[in-house]
Formats: structure tokens, sequence, C-alpha cells
């Protein structure tokens, strides 16, 4: 702010200006009756010389005239602060040499001196009409304090339908004039104080009355007068009016004219033809008549005929055990299926079904009825739960899951079989297990070929190795999954088309594989584990390896694909489609070692595919 780069000159012999002074003396003395003044203004100074905000000061006292006092004394410290450093200033600069013509005794004053200015103005402080309340504010409206004066704010708005004017009143809003109603095209729109109302342009003559939407709907004159036609006649209601007519003899019910057509007389129904009272006794009365009814029946005056009583309605629980079965003028009780009545013919014993021998197996009595039972390996019948029906645990929903390949059903039980040759019924007595003939001795291999084991059944195996190539390893009588035949490049010196040739090795390996009844997902079968480190260099080129299927994959069953395991390329065949057993066949894999000059040499393994025909 500019006022903050004021420099000041001062000739003074008290602390504090006249005008400040007064501000101060005036507060105190207004609050000297209730509260210590003094202690306010010590505690505004001391907050002041600590540079705190004097507009948000917290408060010692409840008392507005302790708050008053305390912000005003914060304030006077600022500025003689403010002040003094300005005086100082401009002592130090010789600015205020000029301006030393009077001394203390003869006057009193502090002035402000601009900056690059011969401007000399006195320091006025602004007085706070709203904390000293010497605002003429009204009831409802807040006080602001501006400089050198105040403003008034009304606290509350003024509502829907009325605007606040610029002298601070509430103005009444024309929406009509305005346009800012919802009067549809045949309303006209009318203000009113705060709001407005919407009349209708066409107005409804007599006998009509006006809806809200405009429309003139007829009075029915019948029904909203009272008594709007004279005695004996009677109203009838017209569009926008009514008629009156007069009235002709009518006698009521019971009643029928004389024979001069003049007045109405009593009818004896109980003479009549019609049999009133259909058997029961029967009371005229003057335009009615009464029945005398039999026990068990009751009169209805409305019908004035003599009704059964229902007494199981009347008397629910309190007749019958069980059931209650209303008759004509009584009723009787009957029990439910497993009871018979009892000899008060009311209450209902329990009936012993099982005496009768109704189930074909077990039968346990119980109260009101009997319960079916079988034994092991039988359930009761869906149609009359009473016979015995044996449970074809083959043909269950989980009965593909009891036995491993065959269920056979007997009564009360079931048992499992295995194919004729290759596998033999598990202790669990529902698996089937695998025969090892190369185990077991039982194969038909000669002593020059080497025996596999597959899944129901065995392959003899005999293998070559090719010209220019030895077999890496000894002759195995018996191969298992893991096992691998394989023969390596071996050339005499002057071969020149041996060693040109890329393939390095040629193998075989074997795998045993069931036909899957359910395939979701690819099955990982064979694994081509490398000795190359993955995007590693060989001999300051990139190196690389590249696996395929070159020959012998069956409907396109399977698929090669490449991943690091332990930061060494692997070569990973699957089954991604099922086969259906028996079937064999050789994947012919080649495995190629790839630089940025081209191939360095190839391996190619055959794996040896032997699908079972059973899915164990």
């Amino acid at each position: 702010m500019r006022c903050a780069r004021i420099y000041c000159t001062v000739f003074f012999c008290h602390p504090l200006t006249h005008t400040q002074t007064h501000l101060v003396l005036f507060l105190m003395s207004v609050g000297a009756e209730q509260l210590s003044m003094e202690e306010c203004c010590k505690d505004g100074q001391r907050r002041g010389n600590d540079n705190q905000d004097c507009s948000s000061l917290p408060l010692i006292s409840e008392s507005t005239t302790c708050r008053i006092v305390q912000e005003q004394c914060c304030v006077i410290v600022h500025e003689d602060s403010m002040c003094t450093t300005g005086i100082n200033m401009a002592k130090d600069q010789g600015v205020c040499d000029s301006l030393l013509t009077n001394t203390c005794e003869t006057k009193t004053t502090k002035v402000c001196f601009y900056p690059n200015t011969s401007i000399i103005s006195p320091l006025v402080t602004d007085i706070n009409e709203c904390l000293l309340g010497a605002s003429s504010c009204r009831g409802g409206e807040r006080c602001i304090n501006t400089e050198g004066s105040f403003r008034c704010q009304r606290e509350v708005s003024c509502g829907t339908g009325y605007e606040l004017t610029d002298n601070n009143n509430c103005k009444d809003i024309d929406e009509c004039e305005t346009g800012f109603h919802n009067c549809g095209p045949g309303f006209v729109c009318q203000n009113t104080q705060g709001s407005f109302r919407c009349l209708p342009k066409v107005k409804c003559g007599a006998g009509f009355i006006q809806d809200a939407l405009g429309n003139c709907i007829d009075i029915n004159e019948c029904v909203t007068q009272t008594s709007p036609c004279h005695r004996g006649q009677i109203c009838i209601n017209t569009v926008g009016s009514y008629i009156c007519q007069r009235n002709s003899v009518n006698c009521g019910r019971g009643y029928h004219l004389n024979e001069d057509g003049t007045r109405c007389i009593d009818i004896d129904e109980c003479k009549g033809p019609e049999k009133a009272c259909a058997g029961h006794g029967c009371i005229n009365l003057l335009g009615s008549y009464r029945c005398e009814c039999e026990p068990g029946y009751i009169f209805n005056s409305i019908s004035r005929v003599c009704e059964d009583i229902n007494e199981c309605r009347h008397f629910p629980g309190r007749l019958c055990a069980h059931k209650c079965d209303n008759t004509l003028g009584s009723y009787k009780c009957s029990c439910t299926t497993g009871f018979k009545l009892a000899g008060d013919g009311r209450n209902c014993d329990d009936l012993n079904e099982c005496e009768n021998n109704p189930c074909s197996q077990e039968c346990a009595n119980v109260y009101g009825s009997y319960q079916c039972y079988c034994r092991r390996g039988y359930q009761l019948s869906d149609i009359d739960g009473m016979t015995c029906e044996d449970i074809d645990e083959c043909a269950l929903p989980t009965g593909g899951h009891i036995c491993s390949y065959r269920c056979h059903n007997t009564p009360g039980s079931f048992h499992c079989s295995c194919p004729v040759t290759g596998y033999t019924l598990a202790p669990n007595g529902r698996s089937c297990q695998d025969i090892d003939e190369c185990v077991t001795g039982t194969h038909t291999c000669t002593v020059n070929q080497t025996c596999f084991n597959t899944q129901g059944g065995f392959q003899c195996l005999s293998f070559e190795c090719p010209n220019n190539y030895r077999r890496a390893g000894e002759t195995m009588a018996r191969l298992e999954r893991s096992d691998t035949i394989r023969c390596m490049k071996s050339c005499q010196p002057t071969d020149v088309a041996c060693v040109l040739d890329p393939t390095h090795s040629v193998s075989h390996t074997f795998i045993s594989l069931p036909t899957f009844r359910e395939f979701t997902k690819p099955e990982e079968i064979v694994f081509l584990r490398t000795t190359v480190p993955a995007f590693g260099s060989y001999h300051l080129s990139s190196y690389d390896v590249m696996f395929e299927i070159l020959e012998g994959n069956v409907e396109n069953a399977f698929d090669i694909i490449k991943r690091v395991e332990n930061g060494m390329y692997v070569g990973v065949v699957r089954q991604v489609k099922a086969l259906i057993g028996p079937l064999t066949t050789v994947l012919k894999l080649s495995m190629r070692n790839l630089t940025t000059q081209g191939d360095t040499g190839r391996n190619i393994i055959n794996v040896h595919v032997v699908v079972s025909e059973f899915w164990f």
C-alpha cells in the first residue's frame, strides 16, 4: 500500500495524536463501568508490538467495548511504528531539516511526507463507525465501514418476486411486464405483490364453471343446490341449467296402489303364491315380512329369506378336530388322510398304514402318515412313492465319472471294467491302470529293438543313425518318456558335403498322449531347451534361435512357441487341438541357430507321438 512508504516528520510532546487519544479515552470511558478497559488497551498494544493482525485479535472479553478498545490500541501502535521508521529515514536523509520551524513548546503535530513531492499532510486516522455503534443502519441491515464513512447492506434477501433497489429497499418484480411468467395462450397475466396470476381470456356464462385449463364445465344444479325444485317435483339437469318435473305416485317396496290409485297399501307377502319363507314360519310386517327360521338357519333382512348357517365358518376350529363340512341346517366332521374319525364324531385317531404293508421294502409309521424306505442301491419311485426301484448308478449325471472306462449296473449296485488289453482295474475298483508291458516283460520286442510303453500298449522301436552320423550313448532295452536317442554328425576330413551340411544332430524322443475328452486350452508336451542366452551376443554379433515344425503336424493339432526361461531360449511344443486315437505321427522339429551373418547350423528333433484311443 502507498501509506507504507511515507516519511514522517513529527514534533510531539505526547505518545498519541489528538484524534487517537480522544478515541481511546472515549472507548475506555464507555466500558469503564463493566470491565477494565486499561487491560483491554494494554493487550492490544502488546499484540501490536508483536506485529499481529489488528482486525483478527483473539478476544479476552465478551464485551464489545473491550474488543473495540483492543483493536484501536493495536492500530495506534502499528501507526506509531510506521511513522517512527519514516522519521528516522527522513532525518538521516536531511529531508525534514527545512520543516523544523516550530518546537514542542508552541505546537504538537505529526505530519507525513511523501517522497519526491513537496506535499505535507497530517496523518488522519479513520473512525470505524460500525465498531463504535455510530451508524444509522436499520434493523435487518449490516454496517460496512468505508474510508471516512460507512454504508448499510441488507442481511436477508428480498425473497422470490422482489428485487433490491439502489436505496436498499425491496421492489416487486412485474413478471407480466418482464415476461417471466408461464401463462398459456388462453390466459392473461395479472401482476400481484411478489407473484402473478393467470386469468382466462374466455369468461363462462351462467350455469358453467371454468376449470384450470380455461374450459367451461356444466354445473349440475340438481347436485350442487339444495332442493332446487318445489315439493312434489324432481330436478333434471340440462346443459347450462336444469328443469323441474311433477313427480307421479310411486309406491315403495312392500306396498301397492289401491283400486282408486290414490294411496299405497301394504302387501301381505305371507299369503302370496310365491311362498316367501320357503317352508319356514312367515310373519307379515308393514311394507315387509319376517321369517321364523328353523334351527341351523338365520333370517337375512336384506334378501328376506332363511339362509343356512355355516357353523364351520362361524366357529372355526371349535367343532371338529380336523375338517368341518357344512350341511343344510347342520355340519359333519371328517379326518385328513392318515387318520380315522373317533367315536365322539369330532376327534381323529392316527391310522397305522404299515399294518397293510404298503411299501415294497421298508415302512415306518408316522403320526398321520407313513414313510417308505429303500435299501442301499435303491430309490423310491417318483410315481407312487412306495415302490423301490434299482438306482442305475451308471446312468446318473455323474455316471460318466464313476468308472474310468465301462460302468455295469447291477441290482442295488454296479461294477467297473477296463479294456481287455493294456489295462487293469485299480484297487479302488473304478480307475483303469495302464500295464507297462516293457516292465512286466509281456512285450514282443526283439533284442535289437527298444520297448517304449504307451497308454494301453507298447511300441517296438529300432533306430539307425543316418550316414555321417554316429549314435551318442548306449542302446537301451526300454525307453522312458524323457529318454532321447541322439545322433551326432561325424564327418571325414575330406567329405566337404558332410562338413557343409548345416544339420549338426538328429534326435528322437517319444511321448504317449490320451484322447482328450474335454480340450479347453493348449497342452505343453515337449520342451526344447538350448544353451543360447536370450538377447545375448555371439562373437560380437546378435545370436538367436528359430523353432519350426517341418513335418507330421496332423490336422495342425500342434504348434511350437519360443520363450525365455532362466535367461535361456526354450522351444515349447503344444497340442492346440484334440486328436482322436488310436493315432501315430512323427513331428519333425527344426531348431536353427541364427546370427546376423545367417544360419550357423541346425538340429533336427523327431518327436514320436502315440495317441491312445482312450482318455485315461
